[in-house]
């Protein structure tokens, strides 16, 4: 292939670096490969095997002729940490890892590295009609937050060291065909018909569909006024959850079931159940600026939110 890149994903065989991959196998001018922690018998096209990742990971192998990597990979926020030391086991692998990671790429040449830290850095929430921007002072609110900050303070010292050019990417919860946790269960209780005390909540969040990210981080793979920037992602339209509750039920055919229920009343039950965090989650706001990339890269979310909502109901096998 004449004047390709070769780049290299980590993480490439979990929901966001496996999507990233067929988008950039399927480029003209990218030559795509897949850093995985174990190879299975049926997946070996252009991948390496290279463990855990920490402070210690050999990358050497999977780094040679590299000209770029967008580094995936990472311990994800876990909704019930049993680690004795939440904060040291996030920083040993996004902190730790992600440095030792971009320190033998400069040191091989890699020219560019493409890191997906998370809006978690900016903060927890938004107050009401305000937006979290990319140049914000960041306010992490959890170990997983900060092992990300800190990775990205890192980051930046290495290219003032190396010159190798970093683009940071912080999105917001990403939702898609195999998508976990949260978004998937909301899918199926509006699928089963259940009644959500939720019709009351007047709050505003930006998501963003998995392959809107996957669009921006190929994007800055290539665009040369993304070296040394930070960009907040999102969709373009920001939903309240009693809006996407609906959009969801659209996508289904199934009309989501929504209850009035006083909002002191909800959080008062969420504290007693210790669900403070997911009654954030579902009643607080967050909003994300993107003018920032609009602007620097030209860059407009290609997907609707009711084409990925439809996307994502139809790979649950919901709809």
């Amino acid at each position: 292939m004449k004047n390709s890149r070769n780049v290299l994903v980590t993480g490439a065989n979990g929901f966001v670096g496996t999507r990233l991959l067929e988008r950039l196998r399927a480029s003209a001018t990218l030559r795509a490969f897949g850093a995985v922690r174990s190879i299975s018998s049926s997946d070996t096209e252009r991948l390496f095997e290279v463990g855990d990742i920490d402070s210690r990971t050999d990358w050497s192998v999977a780094l040679h002729n590299q000209n770029v990597v967008i580094h995936a990979a990472a311990r994800v926020h876990i909704m019930k940490d049993t680690a004795a030391d939440s904060l040291a086991a996030f920083r040993e692998v996004n902190t730790a890892g992600t440095l030792n990671l971009a320190r033998q790429a400069a040191a091989q040449g890699v020219s560019r590295f493409v890191f997906i830290s998370s809006i978690k850095v900016n903060g927890e929430q938004t107050l009401q009609g305000a937006t979290f921007k990319a140049d914000d002072v960041p306010e992490p609110g959890d170990a997983y937050a900060v092992s990300k900050l800190e990775a990205e303070q890192g980051l930046w010292q290495i290219s003032l060291e190396t010159g190798m050019e970093i683009v940071v990417l912080r999105p917001p919860l990403v939702y898609g065909p195999g998508v976990k946790g949260n978004f998937a269960s909301m899918v199926s209780l509006v699928s089963r018909g259940v009644p959500l005390p939720l019709g009351g909540v007047k709050n505003k969040r930006s998501l963003l569909a998995l392959d809107n990210l996957v669009d921006l981080v190929t994007v800055c793979v290539e665009h040369p006024a993304a070296a040394n920037q930070v960009f907040l992602v999102c969709d373009s339209e920001d939903l309240s959850t009693p809006e996407l509750l609906r959009r969801v039920g659209v996508a289904l055919d199934k009309p989501a079931r929504l209850i009035w229920v006083p909002g002191g009343i909800l959080r008062l039950g969420a504290f007693m159940l210790g669900r403070r965090a997911m009654a954030q989650r579902l009643m607080g706001s967050l909003q994300v600026d993107i003018t920032k990339a609009r602007e620097l890269l030209g860059w407009e979310p290609p997907m609707s939110v009711d084409e990925a909502v439809l996307q994502c109901c139809r790979a649950l096998r919901v709809c």
